[in-house]
């Protein structure tokens, strides 16, 4: 009955977390966000509440939350299910806990984090792992299907689907992305949750509190006969039938030994244990020996697709701070919270936000930068702010939003087809929500762009819609810190002084 239960509830949750990573339709919006009960995220949010939670459930019945609510913990399971039904001669055998990698790991992790190195807590955490899985390497696949279903629903006169593009939003994250895929898989097609046991400092973490749970897996030992039964059903490798014990700290209570003992000789009971005394003593623990290796993979510049005006003698020129997206208040910020679990990434309705590479430097690989090749920050959308579950992106009103200037426009005369080629545009002031954009008498009736960076919020839509190559005549200027763009400043002042005078 447990088993099943368990399983009914990994199922209704692994669900949820693919498609609401998925989903490009905005069928999810309005959905509880299921990643604000995550415990990473929930910590860098502050949400102690959800913490304290997690913990007081991990201290009264186990690691439920490695098979139910972790969502790469339930895909390792179906992994590893998918390994039994192609071999059902499969077995598991128990091994001994390598404490020192475990442990190692994890103090690694923290020491990072605490010294600015989020992008190793951001590799490891099972949630942004997952997310990244999903975003880069199952989210092209399902669009893919999704083209071919229009196509074929469009041929018979049914529009319920519709094309969209599909295109590599970052090399590095696709690539990481592949990478921790595969080894995830290979390790639960293998040896099923030996990455949850050895790597995840969150299984690490809940491991060392579930030695403690009220609520444990037990061997009757009167009861067994040590036919080992249970033992090769233990996808955590954590059950010695041999001397009849079960090393709690790394049972992530997926019920399969409780299903596959005929003897009743082992159950799931709730009881406070006593203290006993181990013969053998764990020397290892006193060692601590740990290697940390960082892959640094510099792929380049994806060629434009689309056609575009080339200008002679095109002037070059190079960010000098990227964007982070709005609610992110400033990149230290980002980087103390973020995980690069790219939910706002698969989540953003314009697609202006992309996984950076060394953008933020080695610390913030991955996480998500604004980037206006295939659109621009809509005026009116905070998306982005409402579905960040770490509290990397706080949650922003439509008119908070109209007054964030998340960075500055810098116009490049040299580039301007108006200067270089003497062809009328004006793409870019039509396209500027705040009018840092407006074009100005030039010559031989032509107008050319002249901007005010002060007014200006950073939306991109100049940036985007400049049909300029290789280098734009204008762009956005990333804002290190977020501030108030001086229109709305110089407007409130206007609004407090007819206030004064009783208008």
């Amino acid at each position: 009955m447990l088993k099943k239960l368990r399983f009914l509830l990994a199922g209704i949750t692994g669900l949820l977390f693919t498609f609401y990573f998925l989903d490009f339709a905005g069928w999810t919006d309005g959905w509880l966000n299921l990643a604000r009960l995550q415990l990473v995220p929930a910590l860098l949010a502050g949400s102690l509440l959800v913490v304290v939670a997690l913990i007081l459930v991990t201290l009264v019945f186990g690691r439920i939350y490695c098979s139910v609510i972790c969502p790469l913990g339930i895909f390792q399971d179906v992994v590893a299910w998918l390994a039994k039904k192609v071999n059902r001669k499969k077995r598991y055998v128990f091994s001994r806990e390598n404490r020192t990698l475990r442990y190692g790991v994890l103090i690694i992790v923290v020491i990072a984090f605490l010294s600015g190195a989020t992008v190793l807590l951001s590799l490891l955490d099972p949630y942004s792992a997952f997310g990244r899985m999903v975003v880069h390497v199952f989210r092209p696949v399902y669009l893919a299907l999704n083209n071919l279903l229009a196509w074929v629903f469009n041929g018979l006169g049914n529009y319920t689907f519709y094309h969209v593009d599909i295109y590599v939003l970052s090399g590095v994250s696709l690539v990481v992305g592949l990478l921790t895929f595969g080894v995830i898989t290979w390790l639960a097609w293998r040896y099923g949750r030996t990455w949850c046991n050895t790597v995840c400092p969150v299984g690490t973490f809940l491991g060392f509190l579930s030695r403690y749970s009220l609520g444990k897996v037990e061997i009757d030992k009167q009861a067994c006969v040590s036919c080992g039964l249970c033992e090769k059903k233990c996808k955590a490798a954590c059950i010695d039938s041999k001397t009849k014990k079960i090393d709690h700290s790394r049972c992530v209570d997926c019920f399969n030994c409780l299903s596959a003992c005929h003897k009743q000789g082992i159950k799931y009971r709730f009881a406070w244990k006593k203290k006993r005394v181990e013969p053998e003593t764990d020397t290892s623990k006193r060692r601590f020996v740990a290697t940390v290796g960082a892959l640094v993979m510099a792929l380049p510049d994806k060629a434009l697709a689309q056609a575009q005006t080339i200008v002679k003698n095109n002037k070059p020129w190079k960010k000098q701070h990227p964007l982070s997206p709005p609610g992110s208040q400033s990149a230290r910020h980002l980087l103390d919270h973020c995980t690069a679990c790219h939910l706002c990434v698969a989540k953003c309705p314009s697609k202006v936000l992309k996984p950076a590479f060394m953008d933020y430097g080695l610390g913030g690989m991955m996480q998500p930068k604004m980037d206006f090749e295939h659109g621009f920050c809509n005026f009116d959308c905070t998306v982005c702010s409402e579905v960040c579950p770490n509290g990397a992106l706080l949650p922003l009103t439509k008119e908070e939003k109209h007054k964030l200037q998340m960075g500055r426009v810098v116009f490049v005369r040299e580039n301007c087809i108006v200067f270089a080629d003497e062809t009328s545009c004006g793409a870019c002031s039509e396209h500027c929500p705040t009018q840092a954009v407006s074009m100005v008498p030039y010559k031989n009736g032509l107008t050319i762009p002249s901007v005010n960076p002060d007014i200006c919020v950073g939306c991109g839509g100049c940036e985007y819609v400049c049909p300029v190559r290789p280098f734009r005549a204008i762009y956005i200027e990333g804002n290190p810190e977020h501030l108030q763009a001086k229109a709305f400043i110089e407007s409130e002042k206007k609004e407090v002084i007819l206030d004064d005078f009783g208008f």
